[in-house]
């Protein structure tokens, strides 16, 4: 048995200057762009951003932070879900889905790179790896509406997650994403599984 005890996260941004880490995250995405994930540092990351790579670890304890914080800030770049409760439930899990998938999906190095970034055992990564999953978890409860099953939500969750993950290892292309989100999305709710069970939680949980 290993005796390595986990790092505590060492860096939350919320305090640390805005413009700093936001050129870092816009650099981040330019490299990715030119060497994909493989050939990404975070000294070139800094040296893109016009800062010294002291700094940039300051604030970034990897490119596997750094990368799992610029998917963090697209997703909560999403408007917060307005769902219509006359709309049919299909149209708006439907539509949560594929607005999460496709906040990378048009850049297929960027969602590439957030795939193997997210996976990392980085406790930085885990952190954002946790609230990316309660933020994508929130969106879909709110979709499907309160009266949802939880375990259907939770079909969902492992719905995108397996998804990404597929598109990570290059199983299915990003440009397919959305279209086999939303086919999967329509088959699951054709089988009679919404409406709450009375063993079961209702689904939503309010976003943090």
């Amino acid at each position: 048995m290993s005796n390595t005890v986990t790092a505590e996260p060492r860096r939350h941004l919320g305090g640390r200057p805005a413009d700093r880490v936001e050129r870092l995250v816009d650099a981040a995405v330019e490299e990715l762009r030119d060497g994909g994930y493989d050939g990404l540092t975070v000294r070139n990351v800094a040296r893109r951003a016009g800062l010294a790579p002291a700094t940039a670890y300051n604030y970034f304890a990897s490119k596997d932070h750094l990368v799992s914080e610029v998917f963090w800030r697209r997703l909560q770049a999403l408007p917060e879900p307005e769902v219509d409760p006359h709309s049919p439930v299909r149209e708006r899990a439907e539509r949560a889905i594929r607005e999460v998938a496709m906040v990378v999906a048009d850049e297929p190095e960027l969602s590439a790179a957030c795939t193997n970034a997210m996976l990392a055992g980085d406790p930085d990564v885990k952190l954002l790896r946790d609230r990316i999953g309660a933020a994508i978890h929130h969106r879909i409860a709110v979709a499907l509406g309160d009266d949802a099953d939880a375990s259907v939500v939770r079909a969902f969750d492992l719905l995108y997650s397996g998804a990404m993950l597929q598109a990570g290892m290059g199983h299915l292309s990003y440009d397919e994403l959305g279209d086999r989100l939303s086919e999967v999305a329509t088959l699951l709710l054709g089988t009679g599984l919404l409406g709450p069970r009375p063993s079961e939680p209702r689904a939503r949980e309010t976003r943090s």
